[in-house]
């Protein structure tokens, strides 16, 4: 596996989001299933792995310590916190974006007990909360690098005016954000904010939510707790337009030599040793799958046509629907 820089670590060119396998894409596999996928992550060389409070509301925090707490010395670690599971007075847990100081000291504190470990290596803001001046979150994140709770910062789903007031609040390390060939918002500004401060970029969701991968033909067959299922894109009308774009983008693949996800991978890799993307998976086939991608190239005439074909005008309805887009700070085309 080849590394790239992620401020003061050197982490493999592709991580490990661990959301998979404790949220969002229906019911989550079992531990044990969790517990194969990291370990064969780690020997297979992957030495950045990213969690969050709010993946299955603790659940993945819970799993990735447990897992992983023997072999702690041997990867970077990140974390979110800032958007976590609340429980109401009726016990239903529901998802709450927090950025006061006492929230995200207590999402931090929260975590670290999760991940039984005495330091995140980077603490990010999963949602800024727009109620909050985001120098008032951040000066707290700063306190608990101070602290030695947390070794740098990172922020998510921010614009580029965003993040350069954080980052005068105190260095941030990395933003992450969705990034593919299907999703090209930090391309409008934030990518290059983040090369003009230093900020690596962690891109999240690499292969569009499972879309590149060319598997999923079928949106109605999807979970009925899939998140999917609230996304435009992946609305039975639009999701058959994206269809469309599948086999000129399966034949880019064949002709690079690689599987449809591997050449989503390659592509981002491509765009600049400052990103890292990290997708994530529940099967040890896509695991490795993925992970193959770091050794493969491309020309630039093969990326010039992979471009023209999947874009943000060939893609059809929004990457959120519109609560979600609400919820975050990122540029968006007109």
């Amino acid at each position: 596996m080849h590394d790239r820089q992620l401020g003061p670590f050197q982490v493999s060119a592709i991580g490990l989001g661990c959301m998979n396998l404790s949220h969002a894409y229906g019911t989550p596999p079992s531990a044990e299933q969790g517990e194969r996928l990291l370990l064969a992550a780690l020997d297979a060389g992957v030495t950045l792995f990213d969690t969050a409070a709010l993946y299955g509301f603790g659940a993945n925090e819970t799993l990735v310590g447990r897992v992983l707490k023997a072999h702690r010395s041997k990867f970077t670690l990140a974390s979110k916190g800032g958007m976590a599971g609340v429980t109401g007075d009726d016990g239903t847990v529901r998802r709450v974006i927090d950025g006061r100081p006492e929230a995200v000291r207590r999402n931090c504190e929260d975590s670290l007990r999760r991940l039984q470990t005495d330091v995140i290596d980077l603490y990010y803001l999963h949602r800024w909360d727009k109620k909050v001046p985001i120098e008032e979150s951040v000066g707290e994140m700063g306190r608990l690098v101070q602290e030695g709770k947390v070794r740098t910062l990172g922020l998510s789903e921010v614009s580029a005016a965003t993040l350069r007031r954080a980052h005068a609040e105190h260095p941030i390390t990395a933003l992450q954000t969705e990034y593919s060939l299907w999703t090209r918002n930090p391309e409008i500004a934030v990518l290059q904010a983040c090369r003009e401060l230093g900020v690596a970029f962690v891109a999240f969701s690499p292969v569009a939510r499972g879309f590149l991968c060319g598997e999923l033909r079928d949106v109605s067959t999807l979970d009925a707790k899939d998140i999917r299922k609230s996304m435009p894109r992946f609305d039975p009308d639009h999701y058959a337009a994206n269809l469309r774009l599948l086999p000129a983008y399966e034949a880019l693949a064949r002709e690079a030599g690689c599987t449809p996800a591997q050449l989503a991978l390659a592509w981002l890799l491509h765009k600049g040793d400052d990103i890292i993307p990290i997708p994530g998976t529940t099967r040890l086939a896509h695991l490795h799958d993925d992970l193959a991608a770091a050794d493969i190239r491309l020309s630039e005439g093969l990326v010039a046509r992979l471009e023209a074909l999947v874009n943000e005008k060939t893609v059809s309805g929004n990457r959120y629907g519109a609560q979600a887009r609400s919820e975050v700070d990122t540029e968006e085309f007109a």
